[in-house]
């Protein structure tokens, strides 16, 4: 065999000359190809890539509606939020942790919260006294389901500290219902008579007002004369706020502004469940708020 010719450049640039000159045909740019290991390693140092999971729908977003439809929220951080922003309240729990109170430090105006209440039934009681040991002058109750934006309302106008007194003695006469109606009249609630019983609705038919003249007539009972209520029909509300005689009259107009002309947002999923309960032809009767506070108390 003949020896390879050995062959001498005078610089690197003359040998690559050469080289393309006689290897030209086999040439090719960028790096060599991968060998068949060189192949295997760089897929084996690869991320492992898994296939998308099915999200499913989009979920729908939350909807803009009146007040007295949307939903409840969290009632506990509304409760939460309204002894952050008011000093002037305090937070007395009682031996058990299903039950908190709010007390004013006039110790004349109490809240009980329920935690754990049914949707349908009293989760709020409010009450005022004249003085820390006198007789209770009215009572205000809303169940659980109650929407944030009302429920929201109610706080505000307890925080603001004006119109909790009420004159007892005074009848609640047809100025005073007119005034605390007034904004669903404006609104065009539609108006009605029946007995008793007086009335407003909403256009849309699925919420109202009702007052209780023969109740108002009769403050000592446990009868209900301020009944509100929205679903889809007074006997079968989705929730319920209920308020004695003399409940003051700005705080009740309030409650009507917000009915009338208020708005929050709902999940259009529960926008058809009939969340009702039967209260039947008389509006539930108001449970009793003693009069001392509980025996402890936190922040």
């Amino acid at each position: 065999m003949a020896s390879p010719q050995v062959c001498a450049f005078d610089s690197p640039a003359q040998a690559l000359v050469a080289f393309e000159k006689a290897r030209g045909a086999a040439m090719r740019p960028g790096p060599a190809p991968m060998t068949d290991t060189e192949r295997a390693a760089t897929q084996a140092r690869a991320p492992l890539v898994l296939p998308l999971a099915d999200a499913g729908p989009p979920r729908p977003q939350r909807e803009t509606v009146p007040a007295y439809a949307a939903d409840a929220g969290d009632h506990d951080a509304l409760l939460e939020a309204f002894f952050d922003a008011h000093g002037d309240w305090e937070k007395w729990r009682t031996w058990s942790d299903e039950t908190t109170h709010a007390i004013h430090e006039s110790q004349t105006l109490r809240i009980e919260r329920v935690h754990e209440a049914h949707p349908r039934e009293t989760a709020w009681t409010v009450a005022a006294y004249e003085t820390p040991v006198s007789e209770r002058m009215w009572i205000l109750t809303a169940t659980g389901a109650t929407p944030a934006p009302v429920l929201q309302a109610l706080l505000d106008h307890l925080a603001d500290g004006d119109g909790w007194d009420t004159a007892v003695g005074a009848p609640v006469d047809e100025e005073i219902v007119a005034a605390a109606t007034k904004p669903l009249s404006e609104a065009g609630w539609k108006h009605t008579v029946d007995g008793r019983w007086i009335g407003w609705t909403s256009p849309t038919k699925d919420a109202g007002g009702q007052f209780d003249a023969f109740a108002a007539q009769h403050p000592n009972q446990t009868l209900a004369t301020w009944t509100v209520w929205a679903g889809p029909g007074p006997d079968r509300p989705a929730w319920a706020l209920t308020a004695s005689p003399h409940t003051p009259t700005a705080l009740l107009a309030e409650l009507s502004e917000t009915l009338a002309h208020g708005t929050g947002t709902r999940h259009p999923q529960t926008a058809g469940r009939d969340r009702a309960a039967a209260l039947g032809t008389t509006p539930p009767a108001m449970p009793p708020v003693t009069a001392s506070p509980a025996t402890s108390r936190s922040r």
